[in-house]
Parts: C-alpha cells; sequence; structure tokens
C-alpha cells in the first residue's frame, strides 16, 4: 500500500557553521521549493555564521575530526590544510553547479523560503539585525520557530 501522504512544509534548522553543516540545509531548502514545498530555515548557534556578514563568504569545510575526510585527525590540524580541503571542496562543487553559500542562500530566499535567526544565539554572540544578511527576514525566539513549523517537518542539519 503506498503512502499517499505529502510533505507540504519544511522548517529546517542549521546549526554548524561549516561547509558540511550549511550545504545540507541549503540544498534541501532549495529541493523542497522546487517541489512547491513551503520551507523555513532557522539559523542556530554556530549556523549564524551562515547569514553574518562578516562570515558567510569565508566557511570553511571542517578537516579535524570528520571521519567523511578520510583524513587523520592530526593531518586535518596542520595550518593550511583546511584552506586548501576547503578550496578543493569548493571547485568540485562549482563543477556540478552549486553555488557558493552567499549566492546559494540569495537564490534560497528568493523562491520564497523564510530565513531566521535564533534570538537567543544572535543574543549569545552579541550581534544584531545589522550583522546578518539581508535574507535574514528577523531574528526569531525558539518558540517562534515552533509556531511557524506546526503542521510541518522539523529536520536538524
Amino acid at each position: 500500500m503506498a503512502d499517499t501522504a505529502t510533505v507540504e512544509k519544511v522548517s529546517i534548522i542549521v546549526s554548524k557553521g561549516s561547509l558540511e553543516g550549511i550545504y545540507p540545509a541549503l540544498i534541501l531548502a532549495n529541493g523542497a521549493r522546487a517541489e512547491g514545498i513551503e520551507a523555513d530555515l532557522f539559523f542556530t548557534f554556530f549556523g549564524l555564521d551562515a547569514v553574518t556578514k562578516k562570515r558567510w563568504e569565508h566557511i570553511k569545510l571542517a578537516t579535524v575530526g570528520n571521519p567523511g575526510l578520510h583524513l587523520p585527525t592530526l593531518l586535518g590540524g596542520v595550518p593550511g590544510v583546511p584552506d586548501l580541503v576547503t578550496r578543493v571542496m569548493e571547485r568540485k562543487m562549482a563543477k556540478l553547479d552549486i553555488p557558493p553559500i552567499p549566492e546559494f542562500i540569495e537564490m534560497i530566499a528568493d523562491t520564497g523560503a523564510g530565513l531566521y535567526a535564533c534570538q537567543a544565539s544572535v543574543d549569545l554572540f552579541e550581534l544584531d539585525k545589522g550583522d546578518l544578511v539581508d535574507q535574514i527576514e528577523g531574528i526569531i525566539t525558539v518558540g517562534e520557530f515552533y509556531e511557524r513549523a506546526a503542521g510541518g517537518q522539523i529536520i536538524y542539519t
């Protein structure tokens, strides 16, 4: 028997500030919007780096403690290695037409997805609306995030 339920709404929590923490959320949101699914992104903790003006163009791949890289931890900590590995990954993504984070966020916002920053995290890192990219619709509390997410799927990346 086939499941006839369809997803109509997703709310995606972005909590990591590395390439491998941010891109899955952006890809999921973009895919949802392409399928006509309502999508909101909630940037919290280090995920705020993806939408902080000073940082969103400088996101790196985590090289230490990242088993998916198959790179010895000691090597991942050598100066210059994170930048090198990040550049290699960015080149591979560019060949697949996966845009850089700033362009991807702009594209997703242009599709009507909602982008929100976590109030507690903004306070923790002593940021304000002016520190965040223009695509952020608002700084909201966790309770407000849950109100927006009501009736949909919550995805944590």
